[in-house]
């Protein structure tokens, strides 16, 4: 559906030049929800503004349905994105507006009759929950109101991607959970493919198949949702994921406070119900201390972890090990 490849993009400040994004190669599938993580600076509003080239990009290729659209002219450029959707994070809505000419904005620009505008707003309306906000302005709705309008405003011409720039980030926790809710019921639906830019690994655990993380510019890790969160490969990634659970790290304070060898466990749904620890130790000569544990939910599964001190003879705590690896558990030694 999108291919990125070799994408760079920089500005230039007076004799200085700033390199938003460098090299940056992903592949984003039909129908996906792709999330895309960074901390601030780190490139992520530039790479999703270049999707639409509303940001040029320097260098590279942007496919999207394996048309090169770094080569599109203006009018196939504004063709393009009337396919292309897009919510922001403090949603841009026309605050002289009504919810119903926010939504009606776009289709008035095609030249749809009044009454194809009429029928489309209030299906759209209906569907983000907001009939009766139809008459209503921006500065009477809440944060979440806004992004449905903006969403609904987004969909009004159809489109076959959306991209979201930090949709969530202006929203408190209940009201961020129903709008990922809408996006996640949008792609069900309506078929669409959403590339979303966040700073909140609960928005990637929440919602997400795919993740990448950004890091100055460049593209540092890239893995479904649920294998990042069994077996994260880069700092950055170990420092999101401890950001959802209290930094486990830090709870153990330092592994040579500890006798035995301490071993981080990584576990899907799928071999959480079997007792494999306890089981570990009826089989083998050693003791085990848990040290901490947490389970985090996904969109489809749920993924656990847990840190144990395993005391024993080297052979008899690598036999051990051994046997967690075959059990498909995700197994760091710390």
């Amino acid at each position: 559906m999108i291919k990125i490849k070799n994408l760079s993009k920089s500005f230039s400040n007076g004799s200085t030049k700033i390199e938003a994004i460098s090299n940056i190669n992903l592949q984003i599938n039909k129908d996906e929800i792709f999330g895309i993580i960074g901390l601030s600076g780190a490139g992520k509003s530039t790479l999703i503004r270049c999707l639409n080239r509303l940001e040029e990009p320097t260098e590279g290729n942007i496919f999207i349905e394996e048309k090169d659209i770094t080569t599109f002219d203006k009018k196939s450029l504004n063709q393009l994105r009337k396919s292309i959707g897009m919510i922001f994070q403090h949603f841009n809505l026309l605050s002289q507006k009504t919810v119903y000419k926010n939504i009606a904005f776009p289709l008035e620009l095609e030249g749809l009759s009044k009454d194809k505008i009429n029928s489309r707003v209030n299906t759209l309306l209906e569907y983000v929950e907001l009939k009766d906000k139809k008459y209503a302005y921006p500065s009477q709705l809440s944060g979440g109101q806004k992004q449905r309008v903006a969403i609904a405003r987004a969909l009004a011409n159809n489109p076959k991607i959306l991209l979201s720039d930090e949709g969530t980030s202006a929203l408190d926790p209940k009201t961020t959970r129903s709008i990922l809710k809408l996006l996640n019921k949008i792609r069900k639906e309506f078929g669409l493919t959403i590339v979303l830019i966040t700073h909140q690994m609960e928005v990637i655990k929440d919602i997400c198949d795919k993740v990448a993380i950004i890091e100055d510019g460049k593209i540092i890790e890239i893995n479904t949702v649920e294998e990042l969160f069994k077996n994260p490969k880069t700092q950055t990634a170990m420092d999101f994921i401890s950001g959802l659970k209290s930094n486990i790290k830090n709870e153990i304070i330092n592994p040579f406070d500890f006798k035995g060898t301490i071993v981080r466990l990584g576990y899907s749904e799928d071999n959480a119900k079997e007792p494999i620890v306890s089981n570990m130790i009826k089989n083998f000569n050693i003791q085990v201390n848990i040290l901490s544990g947490n389970i985090n939910k996904l969109m489809s599964t749920s993924i656990g972890h847990l840190i144990l001190e395993i005391q024993g003879e080297d052979g008899e705590v690598n036999d051990a090990i051994k046997y967690l690896n075959n059990k498909s558990i995700n197994v760091e030694v710390i």
